[in-house]
């Protein structure tokens, strides 16, 4: 970096913010959109890099012929990077997702453009080629303990084993160049961060020290007020989600059959591949069945419900859910497992139970049925504290702070 630089001389940093969307939009995109705004109302400059997987159904027969090629290195993406980082004097590049289409070959563009690069880490595909570490209806750690092999075996990757050793060969290829040791990552939580690291099983892949810990947020917009205690005509509790198994659907509904009359009610809010059989199993039990919500009403039914459920069978990257759970004071009732269950702290910000134990759930359910209000401000200054935009652009800044001088101190050649 030169004196002139705006991170040096008290200014404002220019931020690349790199990502790829899946065909189906989730959490990730959300993550960026917050992180964008966040940057941008605190006074950086933001240009943001994206591409979307839908443009693989627009692809002739020679560009899917080509596309496994493409997504272990994309030359237009690493050329579309190089350009923008030139022409806009970038100082930091940011990337969420790259796959399919933008592929690892930023990481390459930027460190060649003498620019420090940030790789925030979403799930679980640096270890994994499936990104969830969970196999045939189990958590599996397989790929950590065995090499990842063990995924081209399984087809650990949508069910294909062209496609998952398509992964496996992009992950061993930029291992083996020293790419991922040059540039610094951002976990979600210190789970994950654990996670990440176990790729240095064998020999150091990725530098510990350049490895940060900074949480999701989530925007409480002024408008919609905390509710009053009596602002739910009828207490229920809400689930916000994709409808999967990994999402711990099937657990969540037998809870509340083992219920039966005594049950509350439950709002569902999502759709997806289990959407048929929740809404057979509904009928008999007391569930409301919303389908998908938009942001803004999935919020209010929050608010208003006495806890928000997170059944989930996996480590989660960091649920959204949560941190717009705890910005409305409503507390979490989740697994003791992975994220969730290091996020969540016991009688303080929601209760936890077994995974996979649906009489484990129905049991908490009792236990906190009417309570939300006794845990309302703690769970609102967990809120304040982690989880709110001031905090977490504190955080931020320091990574970016830090990232820009470690970058200067190791004498970057292009700048």
């Amino acid at each position: 970096m030169s004196p002139e630089d705006p991170e040096l001389s008290g200014g404002k940093l220019k931020i690349l913010i790199v990502h790829n969307h899946y065909q189906i939009p989730g959490g990730e995109d959300t993550v960026v959109a917050n992180e964008k705004r966040l940057l941008e109302q605190n006074g950086h400059e933001v240009i943001l890099y994206t591409r979307d997987n839908s443009e693989i159904n627009t692809m002739g027969l020679a560009g899917k012929l080509l596309l496994p090629f493409r997504s272990i290195y994309n030359h237009r993406s690493a050329r579309d990077v190089k350009r923008i980082i030139r022409d806009e004097r970038i100082d930091i590049v940011h990337v969420h997702n790259t796959l399919n289409l933008i592929s690892p070959s930023v990481y390459y563009a930027a460190v060649k453009s003498g620019v420090p690069v940030i790789q925030t880490i979403h799930n679980f595909r640096f270890v994994c080629p499936s990104a969830v570490l969970y196999r045939d209806g189990h958590l599996c750690e397989d790929c950590v303990r065995m090499g990842l092999g063990r995924a081209v075996r399984h087809g650990c990757y949508r069910n294909s084993r062209a496609q998952t050793l398509i992964l496996v060969i992009s992950a061993l290829l930029h291992r083996a160049t020293g790419i991922l040791g040059k540039i610094n990552y951002i976990c979600l939580t210190e789970f994950n961060r654990d996670r990440l690291l176990t790729v240095n099983r064998k020999k150091q892949v990725i530098d510990p020290s350049r490895v940060w810990v900074k949480p999701n947020f989530s925007f409480f917009e002024q408008g919609g007020a905390l509710p009053s205690e009596d602002s739910a005509t009828q207490p229920y509790f809400i689930y916000v989600g994709r409808l999967d198994e990994l999402k711990g659907i099937r657990t969540l509904f037998e809870a509340w059959r083992l219920m039966g009359a005594d049950a509350p009610r439950l709002v569902v809010c999502g759709k997806g591949p289990l959407e048929e059989w929740c809404g057979q199993q509904a009928r008999s039990l007391n569930i409301e069945m919303k389908g998908f919500v938009e942001h803004s009403e999935a919020r209010r039914l929050i608010a208003q419900s006495d806890a928000l459920l997170l059944p989930t069978l996996w480590y989660e990257g960091f649920p959204m859910t949560i941190a717009e759970a705890f910005s409305v004071g409503t507390p979490v009732i989740c697994t003791d497992l992975g994220n969730a269950g290091s996020i969540v702290r016991e009688g303080e910000t929601g209760w936890k139970f077994p995974v996979g134990d649906a009489q484990g759930l129905a049991d908490t359910v009792r236990k906190c049925g009417g309570a939300r209000g006794l845990l309302r401000q703690t769970v609102r200054r967990e809120y304040e504290r982690k989880y709110a935009p001031e905090a977490n652009y504190r955080i931020l800044e320091e990574i970016y702070t830090e990232v820009c001088h470690a970058d200067r101190s190791a004498g970057s050649q292009h700048r």
